[in-house]
């Protein structure tokens, strides 16, 4: 059986049998895309929002002299190189005014830094002799440099 429009006598047209075709079923899943653009905006919104929340006192503080920020540590450079000779801040020195210009230093900041490069060649003992003479006048903080590379063998 045809269903649908036919052509009977004279051009007249007649109706079959019509089905009757089932409408629109309910949907019984949930479709998750406009949820999960939902939830990206929300996480975009959070995280614009989140740093500003941490500060939300506003103050107005007082100003002083001794609220810089921390500057770079101050340091002086000691090397003492193969031949034991010793340099501060790349200049000759003798060991004599090698403690007077690390007490010097000393008084200025306390927390002054030496950092000391000695040859690999240079006796342990002039090492200790150039950290007990820093001690001495008052500079505790000593920093010894080496250079990266393959290890001494």
């Amino acid at each position: 059986m045809r269903l649908g429009c036919s052509r009977k006598r004279g051009g007249l047209l007649t109706f079959g049998r019509l089905q009757r075709t089932q409408g629109p079923q309910p949907m019984s899943d949930i479709n998750m895309t406009p949820l999960v653009d939902v939830m990206l905006v929300l996480v975009v919104i959070f995280i614009i929002t989140a740093p500003l929340l941490a500060s939300s006192i506003r103050l107005d503080l007082p100003r002083t002299d001794a609220a810089k920020p921390n500057d770079a540590p101050a340091f002086v450079t000691v090397v003492l190189d193969r031949s034991g000779a010793t340099y501060l801040d790349e200049q000759a020195i003798s060991p004599q005014a090698l403690v007077e210009r690390l007490t010097q230093a000393a008084q200025r900041n306390p927390e002054t830094e030496i950092h000391l490069r000695a040859d690999q060649a240079v006796p342990y003992g002039r090492v200790v002799e150039i950290m007990g003479a820093a001690q001495k006048a008052g500079l505790n903080r000593i920093g010894f440099v080496a250079d990266p590379g393959e290890p001494a063998r």
